[in-house]
């Protein structure tokens, strides 16, 4: 990824970052929220250009993180977020376009695969696209030997209802991959969520219209 953003303008990677709602305060209108921080791309060295694709150099907060889920689930257009519920659809922009959404959802989702980085996020019944995170964590101005272990992600990934992201701080033990610590909580979050409010399990449906394909 690191030799991928060194083939690409600062300006342009700077950009994508931006519009996806990183450096910047989501306008969900809670007070306090942080903005997280992103480097204006012309303080940017060709090391941190390098460090910044792969998200050292640059902090987010969860609500940031979610959103720009939100961005990929809903087919590439970016909705702020509200902590009070909507009475209707809040009309959003375009950010990228749908068959790219599509085609990131098709590779998010092979991170539950057995070979995947994730597959404790695996939920029975249901398909799922994520992905993991691990980060060492910033102390006194210097990488530190604890971790932040997130898992970011929407389910049903083929019809996307909710967007979770799991950050557990400094997990304790031998175990501090994203993969090993926040996939498997959020599993068990989503799919008590997907069960409370009744969504159909859609890799039960696919099935069951594969083999009426096939009996046909």
């Amino acid at each position: 990824i690191s030799k991928i953003a060194l083939d690409l303008q600062p300006e342009d990677l700077w950009q994508t970052y931006t519009k996806f709602g990183f450096g910047m305060t989501t306008g969900s209108g809670f007070p306090g929220e942080s903005g997280g921080n992103l480097d204006y791309f012309l303080d940017w060295s060709r090391a941190k250009q390098a460090t910044v694709a792969y998200g050292y150099g640059i902090s987010v907060t969860g609500l940031q993180l979610a959103n720009a889920y939100n961005i990929i689930a809903s087919g590439g257009i970016k909705r702020p977020p509200s902590y009070l519920k909507q009475e209707k659809a809040v009309s959003g922009q375009r950010i990228i376009s749908k068959q790219l959404a599509n085609q990131i959802t098709r590779m998010l989702k092979t991170t539950v695969a057995d070979d995947g980085t994730a597959p404790r996020a695996r939920i029975a019944g249901y398909s799922v696209a994520g992905k993991t995170g691990t980060s060492k964590i910033l102390l006194n101005g210097e990488y530190s030997k604890r971790y932040n272990a997130v898992f970011a992600g929407f389910v049903p990934a083929d019809n996307p209802q909710f967007t979770a992201v799991v950050v557990v701080y400094d997990p304790q033990g031998k175990a501090f991959y994203g993969g090993q610590v926040a996939a498997p909580v959020f599993s068990q979050v989503m799919s008590k969520v997907l069960r409370f409010y009744n969504v159909t399990p859609d890799l039960y449906v696919h099935r069951q219209q594969s083999i009426g394909k096939v009996a046909s």
